[in-house]
């Protein structure tokens, strides 16, 4: 039987959706994704696996981006059904792109990059579109979807398959650098709350250990003084762990570090909303067009070989 995650990767677990038994879809104060128990996660593809994490007993997956791999397999597998949330089911499949590694996009069946105008080949495969491969092609992507990608290629100068997917490459890794780097900085505030609580419990109880000591740690004193003395111990065992014999630094340093960090984590989030949405509508139209033409060249090499 597997429980709910209380803690996730990305802080205390605020919402569980369980999807199936060891699946779970997680929401904390500023970020979620997928969390799959250990059990569950060994059905799941190598490639798959490497998009996530692991946590304790769980292999995790970022939202909105590496979770889409995972659960797309477990669909696949009939583990689940797709949530309210993911309304679109053509655009979730769409976004379920397999890497390779981090930032390395698989084309349809390992293709080497293509070498003629991207757009000119795209646009003569769906003049040409006719045929139970193109009529399988349109019943999961529109012609309205495959515009769109088209218009991404155009406005970003994309002209060959090669610099399609060295863009969705960049993008995928700068995606994951600046989630790395948030998660730097959310550990550099939890380590700046943690010190500021700790210098203010040590100032108070400070006096209160000083006379502990004068009194050459009395059993009475310490009956009488109990709770001030566990305080001050505390605070003395977080400086330990924290600075690792480094010097305290002062609650002013402290104040303006952490208004610092609460910068800099905003802006690395508004960074990370632009390279999410710039990573999907590539991954998007990579897709798109990797399925429209695996499709039209596979049925070609059939016609070929008869």
């Amino acid at each position: 039987m597997f429980s709910k995650p209380e803690k996730s990767p990305w802080g205390d677990v605020q919402h569980c959706e369980t999807l199936c038994p060891g699946v779970f879809l997680v929401s904390t104060a500023s970020h979620g994704g997928t969390m799959i128990a250990k059990d569950i996660s060994a059905m799941l593809s190598p490639a798959a696996r490497k998009c996530g994490f692991k946590q304790g007993d769980y292999l995790c997956f970022e939202e909105d981006s590496q979770e889409d791999v995972a659960l797309r397999e477990l669909l696949d597998k009939k583990l689940w059904a797709v949530p309210d949330r993911i309304r679109d089911k053509a655009a979730f499949e769409g976004r379920a792109q397999l890497p390779t590694g981090r930032g390395k996009v698989v084309g349809p069946q390992g293709s080497p990059p293509r070498k003629l105008n991207l757009i000119v080949d795209i646009q003569a495969k769906m003049r040409a579109g006719k045929g139970p491969a193109y009529e399988k092609w349109a019943t999961i992507y529109n012609l309205k979807q495959m515009a769109t990608a088209l218009q991404y290629l155009q406005e970003n100068g994309l002209l060959e398959y090669g610099q399609l997917e060295q863009r969705a490459a960049d993008a995928t890794d700068r995606f994951h650098m600046l989630s790395d780097k948030i998660k730097s900085i959310e550990g550099a505030m939890s380590s700046n709350r943690e010190l500021t609580a700790a210098t203010v419990d040590y100032a108070k109880a400070r006096a209160v250990f000083d006379g502990y000591k004068a009194a050459k740690y009395s059993k009475k004193y310490l009956a009488e003084h109990e709770a001030d003395i566990e305080l001050y111990r505390a605070a003395q065992a977080t400086f330990r762990r924290i600075l690792s014999g480094g010097k305290l630094p002062k609650m002013d340093a402290l104040k303006a570090e952490a208004q610092k960090l609460a910068a800099d984590k905003n802006a690395a989030y508004r960074e990370y909303r632009a390279a999410r949405k710039e990573m999907q509508e590539v991954i998007t139209a990579k897709h798109n067009i990797d399925y429209l033409l695996g499709l039209t060249d596979g049925r070609k090499n059939k016609e070929q070989e008869r």
